[in-house]
């Protein structure tokens, strides 16, 4: 059950959220809110993955 809500996340963040890997976005440069938004596409990642 858990992991079905994490994948349906995981297709929510991909349908809404930028990507910044296909902007090329230097991590170094990121504001804060785009850190956030890639902790939370990556914690989301992670429990779909698991």
């Amino acid at each position: 059950m858990k992991k079905l809500v994490f994948k349906f996340l995981a297709k929510v963040n991909q349908l809404l959220l930028p990507s910044f890997s296909k902007k090329r976005l230097d991590l170094s440069k990121a504001s804060k809110f785009q850190m956030a938004l890639i902790g939370w596409r990556y914690f989301v990642t992670t429990r779909a993955l698991d």
